[in-house]
């Protein structure tokens, strides 16, 4: 098991099936050191998306879990693609895009939730990376939706 993966295992956590594509285009895309993920959705342990629009059917807190919930989706895509979440260096960038209506103005705070679980896996330095929060409606209803580059070593 993997560092990253023990830190995610001491937070409680697990990584949920990694998806499979949902069009055409690559999940991971690896460009010399920089490793671009695709947009990924808050895919739950049994393999359901979290749904629902962020300050209206989701609170914020609830809208900041399905972040995290991006967050081990992602790695476990990263996992399934490279095959050893160790071989990450760190974050580079985050977009991340909130479903929810034009009043909401806390999109910023949602995506704190995958920030946080970065942060947590890969510490407070390399966890950390340029980052775009905007709200938006989302594919099939998903509360939640992140691409992010990683840099490899």
């Amino acid at each position: 098991m993997s560092q990253a993966e023990e830190k995610i295992k001491a937070l409680g956590l697990e990584l949920p099936p990694a998806p499979p594509s949902a069009g055409i285009y690559y999940p991971v895309v690896i460009s010399d050191k920089h490793l671009y993920v695709s947009g990924q959705g808050p895919v739950q342990s049994n393999g359901e998306l979290i749904k629902g629009k962020v300050g209206k059917d989701l609170t914020l807190e609830e809208g900041q879990l399905a972040a995290r919930q991006v967050g081990l989706t992602m790695l476990s895509t990263i996992k399934a693609q490279i095959g050893d979440l160790d071989k990450i260096k760190r974050i580079i960038k985050t977009l991340g895009m909130v479903n929810c209506y034009p009043e909401f103005e806390q999109h910023p705070l949602t995506i704190n939730g995958f920030s946080q679980l970065m942060v947590d896996v890969f510490g407070e330095d390399l966890g950390k990376g340029a980052r775009t929060a905007v709200g938006m409606t989302l594919p099939a209803n998903i509360a939640v939706e992140i691409e992010a580059i990683f840099e490899l070593h």
